[in-house]
């Protein structure tokens, strides 16, 4: 309780509070135009978390992280475009209530006070499970770290995308970006190419801005299509949701959100996976499921509640064991080791004070969303007229300052455009950046913990089989990507 107590103070700070703010209402911005992502602004807010303290730094984090996941709903609701992929479910039903019922104002009332109750119950489950988490995984040792990068990956690599073999692709490109600069072991330069800048590695920033914004920017440009910004045309009414709204959708809410925590505390899985599980279990548990798709409230209430839900769960893995929940955690992790500071079990012994403070910081992060949502709900419904003519080069604006700022080095924008149009060409290719970033965060935990583990086993390699934990991952992470080929054999061959 002591250093709860003095997380309360640093937490409501006034600097922290205002960064908090500010990250919120970009995030809500950012989130309610279509074609940006979730992880797009928090990469573009990277760079400026490093002009203040780790805690403020993280709190703007946060606030975005949050923001950005409920301000996908705006669009998804008016104008039947999800500003977020996460928000992809509440269109079947928020936007048939706003223009076929005539209620965009409840609609969108329904989904603030959804997300922001899947938000809240998310961030008590953080609390809640988090430090019980990090006490057992206190016992972890290299090997069982090395087994638990290999596992974060392979999990990564298998539900990030359609293909597991462009996955395994992308986390092979990351390992190998991860081996770039001086060795851990002898203090040698590797894959430097003779140049001073790839001497310290391959910098976490610039290519999270390449690959999430620059990229993503690449890709919008080029998918923009006229009139898909066109003026609201529906009359926002009153955007309080009424309490018989409330009482029908309580229940919904409720299950939604446990399925978020759920999935979003699973590595790998996102906001869009838990929107659409919440939906089909609301549309099952209904009493009349045929009214799903007509503008239901329960059908806007379960997916909001729940993608807003996995921003607690994805960062449980993320604190407790340096694992990413999702592709915005990993921005996060980018972030906590940019400022020294390695997620993790030891975060709860060596960092108590700042752990408590970032969940902390996910209710004030979340009470801000619901306060802007229900205040600013009126003007936010205005940002899908802007124009992409107008919105692109402000994107593009950022990523050249954002990556500029962190070192005031020149080639960090080389690296970012050269890495950005790469990224772009991967994603034309059906690739997925994820396993490629973890690739590369992972690379460097695993090659670590490699290292020490055979210098305490002298070189055997059966020390990741003899003990249970390290054993156990590294099995479970065989059969994830084994699983595939067994099920192809069986249905092919054994069926026959």
């Amino acid at each position: 309780m002591e250093y709860f107590y003095q997380a309360l103070q640093s937490a409501f700070e006034f600097n922290h509070v205002l960064l908090a703010f500010v990250g919120t209402l970009v995030g809500i911005l950012v989130g309610a135009m279509p074609g940006l992502s979730v992880v797009m602004g928090l990469t573009l807010l990277l760079p400026f978390t490093f002009s203040t303290d780790m805690r403020g730094g993280m709190f703007m984090l946060l606030g975005s992280f949050c923001g950005a996941i409920y301000g996908g709903s705006i669009t998804a609701i008016l104008i039947n475009t999800p500003g977020t992929a996460n928000s992809a479910a509440t269109c079947l039903d928020g936007y048939p209530m706003a223009t076929r019922m005539g209620q965009a104002g409840r609609a969108l009332g329904i989904s603030t006070f959804s997300s922001s109750f899947g938000g809240l119950f998310s961030s008590f489950a953080l609390l809640g499970t988090a430090p019980l988490l990090a006490l057992i995984a206190r016992k972890f040792g290299s090997p069982e770290y090395f087994a638990l990068s290999v596992f974060g990956l392979t999990i990564v690599t298998r539900v990030s995308s359609r293909s597991i073999v462009k996955s395994l692709i992308g986390a092979v490109i990351g390992l190998l970006l991860a081996t770039v600069g001086l060795d851990m072991t002898s203090g040698l330069p590797r894959f430097t190419f003779g140049t001073v800048y790839m001497t310290a590695g391959i910098a976490y920033i610039p290519l999270m801005i390449a690959v999430y914004a620059f990229s993503q920017g690449l890709t919008t440009a080029e998918e923009s299509v006229s009139g898909v910004h066109s003026e609201v045309q529906q009359a926002l009414d009153s955007i309080i949701p009424h309490w018989n709204d409330i009482k029908a959708i309580f229940s919904t809410v409720m299950r939604s959100s446990v399925i978020g925590v759920i999935i979003g505390a699973i590595p790998g899985t996102g906001g869009d996976i838990a929107s659409w599980v919440a939906y089909n279990e609301a549309k099952r548990w209904s009493r009349h499921p045929e009214k799903f798709g007509t503008g239901t409230p329960e059908g806007i209430a379960a997916p909001e509640a729940a993608n807003n839900a996995i921003s607690g769960g994805a960062l449980i893995p993320l604190l407790t064991l340096g694992i990413p929940g999702d592709a915005g955690t990993a921005v996060m992790l980018g972030a906590f080791m940019m400022h020294g500071i390695v997620p993790g079990p030891m975060l709860f012994v060596d960092h108590r004070v700042d752990v408590y403070t970032i969940i902390i910081g996910m209710f004030i992060a979340n009470i801000l969303m619901m306060t802007l949502g229900f205040a600013g709900l009126r003007l936010f419904a205005k940002i899908p007229c802007i124009p992409r003519p107008m919105l692109l080069p402000m994107i593009f604006v950022f990523c050249f300052v954002g990556t500029y700022a962190l070192n005031n080095n020149i080639n960090d924008i080389y690296f970012m455009i050269a890495t950005g149009i790469i990224g772009f060409l991967m994603i034309k290719m059906d690739f997925t950046m994820p396993p490629v970033i973890l690739g590369l965060i992972l690379g460097r935990i695993m090659e670590n913990n490699l290292s020490r583990s055979l210098v305490y086993a002298n070189g055997n390699w059966s020390v990741f089989l003899t003990r249970p934990i390290s054993c156990l991952l590294i099995l479970v992470s065989a059969a994830t990507l084994l699983t595939p080929a067994i099920r192809w054999f069986v249905k092919t061959v054994w069926d026959k």
